[in-house]
């Protein structure tokens, strides 16, 4: 049986912090601290910004059952006029949304109400806002049974939603760690399902802000997406654990493995794009020492698709210099040519193979 919501903090009787969540908070603390520490050595940010948001968008798109191919996102990025598959858009969306999240609260430190509807705004294109009619139901897909019914009153929602922010932003309300704080920010969220559509990708961006606005990642690098996918039974088996019988050590020890796991694939993606970007850097300084300048390895590895007009923005040059810089690039092996329509783009091709791994 559900247990009702509660608002936060929850009563000093539930002992959060077991030796067992201590040991693994401790761990991920580690690897996040190395995940900060490693993402700052990559010397352009947006590098980092560009490539891991969109992987973060199609992944946390894909928990939703929103799937495109990375083929059709990166076309989707190059183009505004091709032809996208609406689950394309719904992933660009995602990632914007992301980043403009990122920038109100790297500036800020705060997480208020009005930057979370702005968030599930930009998922979902309309003004719709918290839910305030009943009949909201979360149910087992497969069976069609009712797992959990949220919220349904109007006022309820509201009083809840401002109580969460609170919680997220006033650290004497609570002295638990933050990633603890954090797992438990989530589930709330989740369990409130303030809006009509896209709760699940809110609650996710929410994650990656939290971090942020804490000082424990400096940019939004740690996306947790890809492991609810690689677990996701046991994601909504842990969520609704908590519901039905107050099981907080499951849920919480499922949430620190996961920011844990998250930051050591992370550090190592990282660690190849390093790895990548100063093996071009010394090819095309030694094979091509004309062209070479930091601005152009910061083009070719912005994103795992290029064209002529970013290079021009990027480098400030004319559309015939543009244009001879890729072709170049093309015949020394550093990016593969391909058209669509009547324009031409390039690939770096590893790049592209590596976060299509």
């Amino acid at each position: 049986m559900t247990q009702p919501l509660s608002h936060l903090p929850f009563p000093n009787s539930i002992d959060l912090e077991t030796r067992a969540v201590l040991k693994k908070t401790a761990q991920a603390h580690r690897y996040l601290a190395e995940l900060k520490g490693v993402s700052a050595t990559i010397p352009n940010e947006a590098i980092l910004i560009n490539t891991l948001t969109l992987q973060e968008a199609k992944d946390s798109s894909e928990v939703e059952n929103i799937i495109t191919t990375h083929d059709e996102l990166y076309k989707a990025k190059l183009f505004s006029d091709h032809q996208q598959n609406p689950a394309a858009k719904e992933v660009q969306d995602y990632a914007a949304a992301l980043k403009q999240g990122f920038i109100h609260i790297r500036q800020h430190k705060i997480i208020r109400l009005a930057d979370i509807l702005a968030i599930q705004q930009s998922l979902e294109k309309n003004n719709a806002g918290l839910r305030k009619l009943p009949g909201t139901e979360l149910k087992n897909l497969q069976t069609g049974e009712i797992v959990y019914t949220p919220p349904q009153n109007a006022q309820e929602i509201e009083q809840l939603m401002n109580n969460l922010v609170g919680y997220i932003n006033d650290d004497q309300l609570c002295d638990a760690d933050p990633l603890i704080k954090m797992a438990i920010i989530h589930h709330q969220f989740e369990s409130i399902h303030p809006f009509y559509d896209g709760n699940g990708r809110t609650g996710r961006i929410l994650n990656i802000l939290y971090l942020v606005a804490q000082g424990l990642l400096d940019l939004p690098v740690l996306y947790l997406s890809r492991y609810f996918i690689q677990n996701k039974a046991e994601y909504y088996q842990q969520l609704q654990a908590v519901r039905d019988s107050n099981n907080w050590e499951a849920w919480l020890l499922y949430m620190l493995e996961g920011i844990a796991q998250t930051s050591q694939q992370t550090i190592a993606l990282i660690q190849q794009i390093k790895a990548m970007m100063l093996q071009y850097k010394h090819g095309i300084r030694e094979r091509m020492p004309k062209i070479y300048r930091q601005e152009l390895i910061n083009n070719l590895f912005n994103h795992p698709y290029t064209k002529i007009e970013f290079m021009m923005q990027d480098l400030n040059v004319s559309r015939i210099t543009a244009t001879k810089y890729l072709e170049q690039l093309v015949k020394q092996g550093f990016l593969h040519k391909e058209k669509i329509g009547r324009s031409n783009y390039y690939i770096n091709e590893p790049l592209f193979a590596l976060f299509s791994e």
